[in-house]
């Protein structure tokens, strides 16, 4: 059975699309959307083989597939980016998004850096590498008004009291995107990251160490937002700023990162 999601002449329409951690959580939802938007092509790319297949499948292999790839593996990544383009002749987004979270609650005091490196490798490493090939996929195609998008996080913009490795990951991501976007504005292509407040994926589920019933995940996920909108966020809404930094509706938008957090992280004056 396929998603019953109707496609439209949307505003991703005609689009090649790569989303890695495409398999679930924020990635899934994403997959989903930039179909339903009219994306011409959606490769979800992730480890987890089974469920990217099964994605992949109830969206209709006729606009998704799915490629295994571990993002901390370079040659993997540069793989990813080429059989897309050998496949649809460009890549127009590419949707950075797989990441892993803290291993553990720790301090700079008892911070464990073999935890750190491990983490580092898929969080910044891997985000670089996606970047690096998508943009130089972008530049040799000559696709002009291209966009990449990085997931960061609230913690991208803030300090936490237990996340130190995972914190500082996401501060780096949004270190690569304000490089990457001032590097290659003169080639058309805009870089983006979205930051996300706590949601109910499975990445939560880890950080919070154990699995949680959805009740009791949706319990700690209230405690940790500032509920200036009256609820959490969803998926969905992290999928929608995505598809519309993705898209050309945000042309003149590059070095941004767009909160998707209900007013949590204060905004400057």
């Amino acid at each position: 059975m396929t998603d019953s999601t109707p496609i439209s002449a949307g505003k991703l329409h005609g689009k090649v699309t790569i989303i890695t951690g495409g398999a679930s959580g924020i990635g899934e939802a994403t997959a989903r959307r930039f179909v339903s938007h009219g994306a011409r092509a959606v490769v979800i790319a992730d480890v987890q083989d089974e469920k990217g297949q099964n994605v992949a499948a109830s969206i209709g292999h006729d606009r998704c597939t799915y490629v295994h790839c571990d993002v901390t593996n370079e040659d993997q990544v540069k793989a990813l980016v080429d059989s897309t383009v050998r496949r649809y002749g460009r890549l127009d987004v590419m949707f950075s998004n797989a990441g892993v979270p803290s291993a553990c609650q720790q301090t700079v005091v008892d911070f464990d850096l073999a935890a750190y490196e491990g983490l580092f490798a898929v969080n910044v490493r891997g985000m670089a590498a996606c970047v690096k090939h998508a943009a130089r996929a972008m530049v040799e195609g000559g696709v002009r008004g291209g966009s990449v998008v990085c997931t960061a996080s609230r913690m991208a913009s803030v300090g936490t009291e237990k996340y130190t490795d995972y914190t500082m990951s996401k501060h780096a991501v949004l270190g690569l995107v304000r490089c990457a976007s001032l590097q290659l504005g003169a080639c058309g292509i805009r870089v983006n990251a979205v930051s996300p407040g706590p949601i109910s994926t499975p990445l939560l589920v880890a950080l919070f160490e154990g699995n949680l019933e959805k009740e009791e995940l949706e319990k700690r996920v209230e405690s940790t937002v500032s509920l200036k909108i009256g609820r959490v966020p969803s998926v969905e809404n992290v999928a929608e700023a995505v598809s519309f930094l993705a898209s050309d509706e945000s042309e003149f938008i590059t070095g941004h990162n767009l909160a998707v957090d209900g007013g949590y992280i204060p905004q400057p004056v």
